[in-house]
């Protein structure tokens, strides 16, 4: 029960702690403006082109800007400690660390998934394209596993905070290399063979693989590996995360730099 409290209550007492340094306002450019210029930037550009229909541009720059909650607000859940001299506190308390550090994350998630799902919505709305109603169930579970595998990596950047001074770099960078390398705007089997090989373990990549052949009709069946990969992923960039954290906050408690920023 204790753990189940400090996962739940910790984790959203913590999301609701980053607009002591963020103001909610952020939210409305953020995560409603900048997805929807991003996917119609990206749709005109491909039509002149002839890439690939609304939808693939749709779809792809939606799941992509989940990555801008999942990077940014999970690395600050650990950074904003560190800059608030909070963090030796949290690091002294007897709390378990997985419940502790996995609260954080949960919020994360819901935010990704809900940018994601209202650009999708948005998007289509604006370029008039109809997503069939019997995929809308199976295009949300995507969404969420991508959201989820996302914050996955997150966690790794909010596990360097405690030897970075800046994690919004950090995000700033990776939420470039996801959107050149996970396929957003440039089908995979388009990208250079050394690049395909990097997005096949990058985050997002089977999400909006998936996402897209739901969108196009396709059963859940179908593409349930590519959401099974996606979810694996995730995990595993999880579990990195953890176990760097853990190995950092051993070395920062033995060279006494936990509240240097």
């Amino acid at each position: 029960m204790n753990a189940a409290r400090i996962l739940f209550v910790g984790g959203l007492m913590s999301y609701r702690a980053l607009f002591t340094w963020l103001r909610p306002w952020i939210l409305i450019p953020s995560f409603i403006v900048s997805p929807l210029f991003q996917i119609l930037f990206f749709a005109y550009l491909g039509r002149t082109a002839g890439i690939a229909d609304d939808m693939f541009f749709i779809i792809g720059n939606a799941i992509q800007y989940a990555a801008l909650p999942c990077l940014f607000a999970m690395g600050s859940t650990i950074n904003g400690e560190r800059q608030e001299a909070t963090l030796e506190l949290l690091l002294a308390s007897p709390a378990p660390r997985v419940p502790l550090f996995l609260g954080r994350a949960l919020p994360v998630i819901l935010n990704g998934f809900c940018v994601s799902i209202f650009a999708i919505a948005a998007g289509s709305a604006l370029l008039g394209v109809r997503i069939p109603g019997d995929a809308v169930g199976p295009l949300a579970l995507a969404v969420g596993v991508s959201a989820f595998s996302c914050t996955g990596l997150g966690m790794f950047t909010a596990a360097l905070a405690l030897r970075i001074r800046e994690t919004a770099v950090l995000g700033n960078i990776l939420f470039g290399v996801l959107l050149i390398f996970a396929g957003v705007n440039v089908p995979l089997e388009l990208l250079p063979e050394w690049m395909s090989s990097i997005s096949a373990w990058l985050p997002l990549t089977h999400g909006i693989e998936a996402a897209r052949h739901l969108a196009a009709g396709a059963p859940l069946g179908e593409i349930g590996g590519d959401l099974l990969v996606e979810a694996g992923i995730g995990l595993l960039y999880l579990a990195v995360g953890l176990v760097t954290l853990a190995l950092l906050e051993r070395s920062s408690r033995r060279a006494a730099t936990l509240d240097r920023h």
